[in-house]
């Protein structure tokens, strides 16, 4: 018997977070399933689809006569009025002090517009990001599945869950530098009190994991930037163990038809201009490439020593510095300007970087990360090894990932889980300049750590081909939910 409408595209509706760490990777796997054959839609507001429209032109101009792809639409939705200043419609652009809790009452009001799409819109699935933890009952509402998307490594989910399930914080003793032992894990993972969230000083914080967690447990499944061969335990201990279903389906970066302005919303900084040709002219692997993301913040004192460390290292730089650090002469130590005006050593980025193009640059040797998720799969998948500093969220995590089990990395100590800065304690330059020698140098230890990422980075870029695990993902996922259609219209 016939399947009712098995010849229709799936569709799927996207619906990412308001901040661009998690609406960039929301387009590119749009792009992945559109290149598929599937219909898919993302939902967001109009400053948001800013950060998006041009990966998505870019998108949907690659695909125009190639066979079975289709095309990307963004239905752009009002952002609700709860008092923000116009425009200010995305995590980077709020005073959290001021603006926080409004913020996130126009995350609770977006529902009525996500209900309206559904109603209006035949949806196979919905893959929604995780921080909208009332979407899995609205999708139900409309009989849709959800899939979670939060945009981190299985590691770091799978150390999350486990700190909600146990709260080993709460057993450890009252010392900031006290191991904590996450139980139930394939490996041994021990963190620092100090770099986990407390529960007792942030109760809405935590009470906000504990729901995302459990609206994540309760949704189809959950869809994950990463490969089988960069945490294959993960995989295993998330689905045999946890019980939750998964599908990876990264690195989804390799989807983008835009590397160069990809999630730049007015455009390249003038300094990103003729970053890669300053490139062009230094030697393989010599550069170390910094960069933060967009929502860290360092204090002057911290520039102060990177600067320095950058300095002490020897090595050609190029850091992207954010428009919200400290004005330059709150913290350029003496010298400093000189290095960079002479243009040998360094160059500086303000604003947004093609970091994707920056990292696959034969001169780039070494990558000083915040460890967002984003950036480090970035990194693995350039081949490029990483100096870690995390400041919060998955970040410790994924330092623990980069670190200590895919032994690509190496960590400058940061110990403090904290957004605020007087709340960080400084990392002295001479502790940075060490790092990178040891991610760069010429030691066996650096080596082996350059050969170990070279290898990851060749596994990243055959899991999204044709017969890789990635590629398979997307397929699996794709036929379920055309299955899943076929017995509902049956």
């Amino acid at each position: 018997m016939a399947i009712k409408g098995e010849q229709q595209p799936l569709r799927i509706l996207f619906f990412p977070f308001l901040t661009p760490g998690h609406l960039i990777p929301a387009a590119d796997m749009a792009a992945l399933f559109a290149a598929r054959g599937v219909k898919c839609t993302i939902l967001t507001t109009p400053v948001n689809a800013g950060v998006i429209r041009l990966a998505v032109d870019r998108a949907n101009e690659a695909s125009r006569g190639t066979e079975d792809a289709l095309s990307i639409d963004i239905a752009v939705v009002p952002f609700p009025d709860v008092g923000l200043p116009p425009g200010v419609e995305s995590v980077p652009a709020l005073n959290f002090d001021a603006d926080g809790d409004k913020f996130f009452r126009a995350i609770q009001l977006l529902r009525e517009s996500f209900d309206r799409f559904l109603t209006q819109n035949r949806t196979d699935a919905v893959v929604s990001d995780s921080f909208f933890d009332w979407s899995v009952d609205a999708a139900a509402e409309h009989g849709v599945p959800r899939l979670a998307f939060l945009g981190t490594s299985l590691f770091a989910r799978a150390c999350s869950d486990c700190t909600v399930r146990h709260n080993p914080v709460e057993a450890a003793p009252e010392d900031p530098d006290a191991p904590v032992l996450l139980p139930g894990l394939p490996h041994r993972v021990e963190m620092r009190r100090s770099q986990m969230m407390e529960p007792k000083k942030r109760p809405e914080h935590w009470a906000f994991h504990q729901r995302l967690n459990a609206a994540d447990q309760r949704s189809y499944g959950e869809v994950f930037n990463s490969f089988h061969e960069l945490e294959p335990e993960y995989v295993d201990h998330y689905t045999t163990t946890l019980g939750r279903r998964a599908w990876l389906v990264g690195p989804v970066a390799f989807a983008s038809k835009d590397l160069a302005t990809r999630g730049a919303d007015d455009g390249l900084s003038p300094d990103a201009d003729g970053c890669l040709r300053w490139l062009d002219t230094k030697p393989a692997g010599s550069v170390a490439y910094v960069s933060f993301g967009t929502l860290s913040r360092f204090s002057p004192p911290e520039l102060r020593e990177l600067a320095r460390g950058l300095d002490l290292s020897g090595k050609d730089f190029v850091w992207v510095v954010g428009g919200a650090d400290a004005e330059e002469s709150e913290w350029m130590p003496d010298g400093f300007a000189e290095l960079l005006a002479r243009g040998e050593r360094g160059l500086v980025i303000r604003g947004w970087a093609p970091q994707m193009l920056i990292l696959n640059h034969a001169a780039v040797g070494g990558f000083v990360t915040h460890c967002g998720w984003n950036s480090t799969l970035e990194a693995v998948s350039a081949g490029v090894p990483m100096v870690t500093w995390p400041r919060y969220a998955d970040q410790f995590y994924n330092e623990k990932l980069v670190v200590e089990l895919l032994k690509v990395g190496v960590g400058v100590g940061s110990t403090d889980y904290a957004s605020k800065l007087e709340a960080r304690r400084v990392i002295g330059g001479d502790v940075v300049a060490e790092a990178i020698g040891r991610v760069m140098g010429d030691g066996e230890g650096a080596e082996a750590i350059r050969e170990r990422a070279r290898v990851l980075g060749e596994k990243a870029r055959s899991a999204g081909e044709k017969g890789g695990s990635s590629y398979d993902d997307v397929g699996r996922l794709m036929d379920e939910l055309m299955a899943r259609r076929g017995l509902v219209n049956v």
